[in-house]
């Protein structure tokens, strides 16, 4: 077992932490056997050591995580074809790019694509539950309700504070801190409904290859790990991506420019909101097939998570289905379909 004095000496020096010692730590954490400032600390420890938080105690922790997780009970026929869309936020704040393009990653393939979206709030007020919420979702529906959607519609989204109840006792120290630690990397490595594709982006190009590894790992089916050279969390069109493809345990590195993808160069204010209005706004417009920016960065998202499920040949296929979906009104009519079934 971890003792948190031992521990917190050993990451002072830093030295990292084993997996199986990672393991014995964030068990007893959720458990609730660290106080907050044992977990305050440990939590700065790691996120201020040059290089930040290791591959082993990334999987050390996405492992305790994933089972005291509250599961969505999955409806037959989804394994293999479950992805999620959830980042690691701590980047510079666009608008909800990951929730549109789930919505528009399903709608492009029906019946081949299903997306559990775990999502949370965030300290900017329009979070992915927080957009949800305004745009209509019952964002505090059931694992069985849950469930239904998935069956029903190919898409759900779980609420992160619901699903993972044993994370109140790091949160004290994590909202202390205010600044991302090793949790903003592991919720995302911890779907409800244990999917096993993801588009997952992040704010640092060091951790995107450190996550990469831990997926594959964690035996991951297939997902893309990205990040921007301006650090955006998202494939973007602001700048260059660097993608780290994981597939049957391999990694791959590669950069992907938006530009030759018949996608146009903008600004970071081009796809910036500043109230959770204007990003209900913006999902709104996107979904209604306003072009501009941010349905191109949409788009760009969508092309990736339906490469990760295997449902389109390259990100060029992916961007024309997502756009398919979005200017036949399958997109909005299926996010008025979560709106109804969330609600029941």
């Amino acid at each position: 077992m971890a003792n948190a004095p031992d521990i917190l000496k050993q990451l002072l020096t830093a030295e990292p932490m084993t997996e199986r010692q990672a393991q014995s730590t964030f068990e007893e954490i959720l458990s609730g056997s660290w106080n907050d400032a044992q977990i305050g600390a440990m939590l700065a420890l790691i996120a201020g050591r040059p290089g930040g938080p290791t591959v082993d105690e990334l999987v050390g922790g996405a492992k305790v995580m994933r089972s005291h997780v509250t599961p969505v009970p999955l409806p037959a026929g989804t394994a293999g074809r479950l992805i999620d869309t959830c980042g690691t936020g701590g980047a510079p704040k666009a608008f909800n790019v990951s929730t549109i393009a789930a919505i528009v990653t399903v709608a492009a393939a029906p019946g081949r694509v299903i997306i559990a979206k775990h999502g949370s709030t965030s300290r900017t007020g329009r979070g992915s539950a927080e957009l949800m919420q305004a745009l209509g979702v019952n964002v505090a529906a059931s694992p069985e309700a849950q469930a239904r959607c998935l069956q029903r519609l190919g898409i759900c989204f779980c609420f992160a504070i619901h699903h993972h109840p044993a994370m109140k006792h790091a949160a004290p120290a994590r909202k202390a801190l205010g600044f991302p630690t090793i949790f903003n990397l592991l919720g995302p490595l911890t779907n409800p409904a244990g999917a096993s594709r993801q588009l997952m982006g992040t704010y640092s190009r060091d951790l995107a290859e450190k996550v990469a590894h831990t997926l594959a790992r964690l035996g991951v089916e297939k997902a893309l790990v990205v990040t921007s050279h301006d650090g955006l969390d998202e494939l973007t069109i602001t700048d260059t991506n660097i993608v780290h493809t994981i597939e049957r345990g391999q990694v791959s590195t590669h950069v992907v420019d938006a530009a030759t993808l018949g996608l146009r160069r903008a600004a970071f204010e081009d796809i910036a909101v500043n109230s959770l209005e204007e990003a209900v706004r913006v999902a709104r417009e996107v979904l209604s097939g306003k072009p501009g920016p941010t349905r191109d960065m949409v788009l760009l998202n969508a092309a990736g998570a339906l490469l990760a499920a295997d449902a389109a040949a390259d990100l060029r296929d992916g961007i024309a289905l997502g756009a398919k979906a979005i200017d036949s009104g399958a997109a909005a009519a299926l996010l008025d379909g979560l709106i109804i079934e969330s609600a029941r």
